[in-house]
């Protein structure tokens, strides 16, 4: 392998050091080395599950279709209603999650002043003398 790690393999046990062979019961990338390695045939590792054979017994039973929808009986449980508060919004900008303290308070940065003319109450971008003083002719 290129990394300079050492892992062992047990392929008689069906166990690897990195865990994936146990976990997942299929053969991890050192496993396949150890097959080529051995001129092994790595697909012997692969546990049943993950066969062809397997799968297709879940099919072999037939399904019944569920049919019209009004022919359905009427629903005769609790009503469940959704929190919109959990809701995940897709568009926009994301909301605020952190904590609020006193400082993060408008109350307590005091007004808003201009950084352009000086005055209070508004901002720079919303300044009346943006586009220059109004009364001033040539």
């Amino acid at each position: 392998m290129t990394t300079e790690k050492v892992l062992v393999v047990d392929l008689a046990r069906r166990m690897c050091d990195c865990g994936h062979f146990q976990v997942e019961r299929l053969p991890c990338r050192h496993v396949i080395a150890c097959c080529a390695n051995q001129c092994l045939n790595w697909q012997l590792y692969v546990h049943d599950v993950y066969k062809m054979t397997e799968v297709r017994k879940v099919y072999r039973f037939e399904f019944t279709p569920l049919g019209d929808p009004k022919t359905w009986p009427a629903y005769e449980g609790p009503t469940l209603v959704a929190n919109p508060a959990l809701r995940r919004t897709s568009k926009g900008r994301p909301k605020l999650t952190q904590y609020l303290n006193e400082m993060d308070s408008h109350d307590m940065r005091g007004p808003r002043i201009c950084r352009l003319c000086g005055d209070q109450g508004h901002s720079r971008s919303r300044c009346p003398q943006r586009d220059g003083p109004s009364g001033a002719g040539s």
